[in-house]
């Protein structure tokens, strides 16, 4: 007759995750951690701009630009909260430095992680740290609802708990939100809470722990303009000046708005209507 504790044992052990396996590192720059079953998938190509078609963040550029090259070279370097208007290349900005350090020699892995899948995170962060490569742990549109569990798996990334985050792994997020949650969830904590002060610390407190926070602000018509400007010639796309000016106003103003997203939706309509393929 088996042992009772035996059976136990060999219950937890079945019901216990089977060991991750880390993949061939060398087969890719890029890669997504899946959840069901968790495992990382390589990315052959990655969807990005070149860093030089970005305008109007130079100085989110330079800074994260140079964050990331000290991080390559095995040196300090803060995890970092890029936060701000929508479609104004925070996203983009974090593909394209990537791109960029590794351009410059550097072999940096990048591994996209959704929000959804937070709650796994510390045993990705164990298989990113037993490998000899180094990653930017990338997380995009980032936020919390009041009733969200997800900021405290967050906080494993940031911190590291007990063992410290792997020193061979960075952490990058882009959020709409400075703070990551609604302001107006913010004050109705603030409002509503037992100690208000305490109400609504525990997560806001989540930004202060990104040692760089970069700001993206709505772009000017100049910016918009040149953006445009930008990816016609990277693209050698010729166009009347006057042309290509009256049309990009009118296509901003059906969109209610000026972004970098609104300056490339435009530019891949100008350049269908002109027989240009793009990438």
């Amino acid at each position: 007759m088996t042992d009772p504790m035996e059976r136990i044992a060999a219950a937890l052990e079945r019901m216990a995750p089977a060991p991750l396996e880390a993949p061939d590192f060398d087969a890719a720059d890029a890669f997504v951690w899946h959840t069901d079953p968790e495992h990382l998938q390589p990315i052959p190509k990655i969807s990005r701009v070149d860093l030089t078609l970005l305008i109007g963040v130079e100085r989110s550029r330079d800074t994260l630009l140079a964050n990331t090259l000290q991080f390559a070279r095995g040196f300090g370097a803060n995890n970092a909260l890029l936060w701000g208007a929508r479609g104004m290349g925070k996203s983009s900005l974090v593909k394209a430095v990537h791109a960029e350090v590794i351009a410059q020699g550097q072999p940096l892995k990048i591994v996209e992680l959704q929000r959804e899948d937070l709650p796994s995170v510390s045993r990705l962060m164990q298989l990113l740290g037993a490998s000899t490569h180094r990653f930017v742990l990338f997380c995009d549109d980032l936020s919390f609802s009041h009733d969200d569990q997800h900021y405290k798996s967050l906080k494993a990334v940031l911190d590291g708990g007990i063992a410290g985050r792997p020193e061979n792994v960075l952490f990058y997020a882009t959020s709409n939100r400075r703070h990551l949650m609604p302001r107006d969830m913010i004050e109705n904590e603030r409002s509503s809470g037992i100690n208000p002060s305490e109400a609504v610390e525990e997560k806001v407190s989540l930004s202060d722990r990104f040692g760089l926070w970069l700001g993206f602000h709505p772009c000017s018509q100049d910016d918009y303009l040149a953006m445009i400007d930008g990816y016609c010639a990277a693209h050698d796309l010729r166009i009347a000046e006057d042309t290509l000016r009256a049309e990009a106003i009118e296509w901003q103003a059906t969109r209610g708005g000026r972004s970098g997203r609104v300056a490339w939706q435009f530019f891949t309509d100008l350049a269908g209507r002109h027989g240009i393929a793009i990438s």
